[in-house]
């Protein structure tokens, strides 16, 4: 019975050792893969697997473009803090959103374009009388589209024309409006981080 029961234990401790992968003999953990492709595979399963236990949306638009300035400028060595203006960034998103939520734009379509009354009350007037001359004068420096732009003042906002000599822009424009002539162009990204940066003032 002695001899059996050594020879059980011999036997039991052989299956276990059989089945211990040996991982000096180039062989990989089970999850990993064994394949350049699989092990790729695993890290994404990971990656997204971490990315769906974090939040990633900020909650609020103008709070989202704020901090994306500031990962920027974070990650700029040539930063100069004593310059940077995030609360004038601040007021412009403010602007940007009482003339996009707030103004009335009241829009006739002409033979070669469109003109724009644009006006409302309060902060949306000061709002409008800064940004609308200022795309209008964007649109003018840059003849984008082939466009060509100005404005004219109002006591509550401000007359926009966009004309243009080629028909089929003509039809682009009467199809834009105003608020897609307003997000045309693509400069306002680069002129958020210029207000940020404190090479653009914005008075309000």
């Amino acid at each position: 019975m002695k001899t059996l029961s050594v020879g059980l234990a011999a036997l039991s401790v052989s299956a276990i050792l059989v089945a211990q992968p040996v991982w000096g003999q180039e062989q990989k953990p089970p999850m990993m893969g064994n394949t350049p492709s699989e092990q790729m595979q695993h890290r994404m399963r990971m990656h997204g697997q971490a990315e769906a236990n974090t939040p990633t949306m900020p909650g609020q638009d103008a709070f989202g473009a704020i901090q994306e300035i500031v990962h920027i400028l974070e990650a700029d060595p040539g930063t100069d803090w004593s310059k940077v203006n995030l609360e004038a960034l601040r007021q412009h998103l403010i602007d940007m959103n009482e003339v996009t939520l707030k103004a009335d734009a009241m829009t006739k379509p002409t033979d070669n374009g469109i003109e724009v009354t644009v006006t409302g009350k309060g902060r949306t007037v000061k709002a409008i009388q800064r940004m609308v001359p200022a795309h209008a004068q964007e649109i003018e420096q840059t003849h984008l589209n082939g466009w060509s732009a100005k404005t004219e003042p109002l006591p509550n906002g401000v007359v926009l024309t966009v004309t243009s000599d080629d028909p089929k822009q003509v039809t682009h424009l009467h199809g834009l409006g105003f608020i897609g002539v307003m997000v045309s162009g693509s400069h306002h990204q680069a002129h958020h981080l210029a207000i940020a940066r404190g090479e653009v003032i914005h008075t309000h």
